[in-house]
């Protein structure tokens, strides 16, 4: 039996793919559980602004919760998508060298994916990477054979239909607006058509760029526990037409990102991003000039590209712990030791590679609170 409306076992704030994977999990565990959506629908912020690719784990610290998730949350997503029929395809993704300078950084990676347990890896010269890829220009490159893309809308609204079927509540339009910590309970505000107040005996906090927001809207909890927020702006450009391609093409990662990498949609669209751009406010619009810059590095891997062939598509905001002039950090997912209140769970930081990492997270907050 449902308790009264205002009282609420567990509150998950943020319906993107954290929040619906963190939901899902613990309404499978047979707790109650409502999730509280500021926007009208579901993932219409950072998990709708991405490359929608599922990535193996090359990039991350090992030992780290970034590489380890990623890893856990690769291989969960490609059964979970197998089996409910999620759309995806198992691609595969070349990162390329294109000078000698850069093959030191490529052995690097090399290294760091054996730490993390990546699988169905290869380090090839340039005549193998011509015979997978003959319009690509490098001289070697790290194949994945275990990276690949996924319909993210798809994917989000099969984990709603998990939740819900578990007995949970998506409630969209509903902003928080703060909070008490009230004893071993928070309560909330709750906007919308009016005001509304409710309780809950353990709050989330996966609201994605908002998190800080949340946190800082609780009376009583203790500021020196929220870490700080950098906004990462990457912007993607459209391709015309269809590339020759038949992999997802990264170059060697530079700082602060992956790089202005091709992907392409389930349905072989191809886009070029995301960039990197810190910024202070929140902005999704794309500067059209930008494309020139996006067109110098990526004819260094791919000098075929056409001119005036790309078009601004859409832009995202990463949220991190770590600015520009710093070692990149992990994920933070705070438990009650944590945040030092014992009905307060909160997550920051969880950009890339989070929707490749969104099941394995969602278990990994259950597993904290249950």
């Amino acid at each position: 039996m449902r308790t009264p409306l205002n009282k609420f076992e567990v509150v998950v704030i943020g319906a993107g793919v954290i929040g619906l994977a963190i939901a899902r999990s613990i309404a499978q565990r047979g707790r109650e559980v409502l999730v509280l959506e500021r926007q009208d629908g579901i993932g219409q912020e950072t998990s709708s602004r991405n490359s929608e690719v599922i990535h193996a784990g090359i990039y991350y610290t090992p030992g780290g919760l970034r590489a380890r998730l990623c890893v856990d949350g690769r291989r969960a997503l490609y059964r979970y998508c197998a089996d409910r029929g999620v759309p995806y395809r198992r691609c595969g993704k070349l990162v390329v060298a294109t000078t000698s300078e850069e093959e030191p950084a490529l052995q690097a990676l090399c290294e760091r994916v054996e730490s993390n347990g990546v699988e169905d890896i290869e380090l090839i010269g340039s005549a193998r990477l011509r015979q997978l890829e003959p319009d690509l220009r490098g001289t070697h490159a790290l194949r994945s054979g275990s990276t690949g893309i996924v319909d993210g809308h798809a994917f989000m609204l099969s984990l709603q239909g998990d939740a819900e079927n578990a007995g949970a509540l998506v409630q969209c339009q509903a902003p928080v607006l703060g909070g008490t910590l009230d004893g071993s309970a928070i309560r909330l505000r709750i906007g919308g058509d009016e005001v509304t107040e409710i309780d809950t005996k353990l709050l989330i906090n996966a609201a994605g760029l908002g998190a800080w927001d949340v946190s800082n809207g609780l009376i009583g909890l203790d500021g020196s526990t929220i870490p700080p927020r950098y906004l990462a702006k990457g912007c993607y450009f459209s391709f015309a037409g269809r590339t020759p391609f038949r992999h997802l093409i990264y170059p060697v990662p530079p700082a602060g990102g992956l790089g202005i990498h091709l992907t392409f949609d389930l349905g072989g669209q191809a886009r070029f991003g995301p960039d990197v751009e810190w910024v202070e406010n929140i902005d999704y619009c794309v500067d059209p000039a930008r494309a020139e810059a996006f067109g110098e590095a990526v004819r260094r891997y791919w000098p075929g590209l056409p001119e005036n062939a790309l078009a601004p598509a859409y832009a995202g905001i990463r949220p991190r712990t770590w600015g520009p002039d710093e070692k990149p950090g992990d994920f933070v997912i705070q438990g009650p030791g944590e945040t030092g209140h014992a009905a307060y769970v909160a997550l920051y930081g969880i950009d890339s590679p989070g929707l490749t990492s969104s099941l394995a997270i969602g278990d990994y907050v259950a597993d904290l609170v249950t």
